[in-house]
């Protein structure tokens, strides 16, 4: 929501932004409220400083809110999509780059053309004193300029925060469909109405924290989807991203979705950031059930990526709601030894050695087909999306 500089000016000098996380008390300051906040921070346009952001994102964590996390070259639609699709509470916005006016404005209209206009937008960053009242008259709901507080942020997303009915606003497909899904994961229900049906395929993601599991399902969704503009019979595909939940303060970071281009997909993908204790996958079965059944006329969701939560030996509970799963490993993860014991691999039904640019690559292949058997190893180094089509491949076939 605020830049760096103006994040900066906000503390007392000679502190330094060093030292801001750990000065602001860990608290859940969110339990008292209908539910958890979800707020949606990003940055428009050509802003690529964004420490100031993460200082921001985790005060809110640490607060008990759900921060989703889009990253850095947002456009005024991409951050609607998210927000839309995410069924956030509000979105914070920062701003750097002197062009507050033009995009702040653009962004409360995609919310309105996107199914959400009920979100609110708040904005912060390098602005002007005498432009906030324009801003506010163009549908901004909120303006904060340097100098504002942590403590001002974190009651400001909790004051967005209303009981969520069954129905969203506007009579939107997706816009829906992200409402049922937070409905069924908070443990209520969704509307009676609400179609369900099983897609093609359900594909779990699973591996050690690091080992590029974001990045991987970017990149298989983005193959996935150049696939189905030529073959329609593909359908669309949909992401599940689970990422942990404070033990402290049930607040949680949501940053897989920053890997994924949607100024580039669009609407091509849905993804859903969900946050979670352990393995607690109560609601995953109905929430792909949900995005199997929604349709908005651009065709059916015939595959759910599910990406786990960062994964250790024993956290084997994915396999009962995907149809495969794709276990992430790198180099250097650990001997022989250690991949006989880890329960993990045993779910496998395929092994992905992501970072496979990095040395003890071939130590680690060998290993893997040590204990693989029949099923299959693909190398992949997924920040340059080598390996990708191999692998969609055989989770195709």
């Amino acid at each position: 929501m605020l830049s760096e500089g103006s994040l900066l000016k906000g503390l007392p000098m000679p502190t330094t932004i060093n030292h801001a996380t750990s000065e602001f008390e860990r608290r859940d300051r969110c339990s008292d409220l209908a539910h958890r906040p979800r707020v949606l921070l990003g940055k428009m346009g050509l802003d690529g400083h964004d420490r100031g952001v993460k200082v921001i994102a985790r005060a809110l964590r640490d607060s008990g809110v759900h921060v989703i996390y889009s990253g850095l070259w947002q456009t005024p639609r991409s951050l609607a999509i998210s927000a839309r699709d995410e069924d956030c509470d509000v979105i914070a916005a920062s701003m750097m780059s002197n062009s507050h006016l033009a995009l702040g404005p653009k962004l409360v209209e995609s919310l309105a053309a996107l199914g959400r206009p009920d979100i609110p937008v708040y904005m912060g960053g390098i602005l002007p004193q005498e432009d906030v009242a324009r801003l506010l008259q163009m549908g901004v709901a909120k303006c904060f300029t340097t100098g504002t507080g942590l403590e001002q942020i974190v009651e400001a997303v909790r004051g967005a925060v209303r009981p969520l009915g069954q129905r969203v606003e506007r009579d939107h497909a997706t816009a829906q469909l992200a409402r049922d899904i937070s409905l069924v994961h908070a443990g209520g229900k969704a509307r009676a109405d609400a179609r369900r049906r099983k897609p093609k395929r359900v594909i779990g993601v699973t591996g050690s924290p690091g080992a590029g599991k974001s990045t991987l399902v970017a990149q298989l969704v983005g193959e996935y989807t150049r696939r189905a503009k030529g073959d329609p019979s593909l359908g669309r595909c949909s992401v599940v991203a689970f990422d942990p939940m404070s033990p402290i303060t049930s607040g949680a970071l949501l940053g897989d979705r920053l890997r994924v281009d949607f100024n580039v997909l669009d609407e091509a993908v849905y993804y859903r950031s969900l946050a979670i204790s352990g393995e607690d996958y109560h609601a995953l079965d109905e929430i792909v059930q949900l995005i199997g059944g929604a349709c908005d006329g651009s065709g059916a969701y015939e595959m759910v990526f599910v990406e786990t939560v960062g994964a250790g030996q024993n956290e084997t509970k994915i396999r009962k709601h995907v149809d495969q799963t794709a276990v992430v490993l790198t180099p250097g993860m650990g001997d022989a030894v250690q991949m006989d014991k880890a329960g993990i691999l045993e779910i496998a039904d395929v092994f992905v050695c992501n970072k496979a640019d990095h040395p003890g690559e071939n130590e680690l292949v060998r290993d893997l087909r040590d204990v693989a058997g029949r099923r299959p190893v693909v190398e992949t180094v997924a920040t340059q999306g080598k390996g990708i089509s191999e692998l969609l491949d055989l989770l195709l076939e």
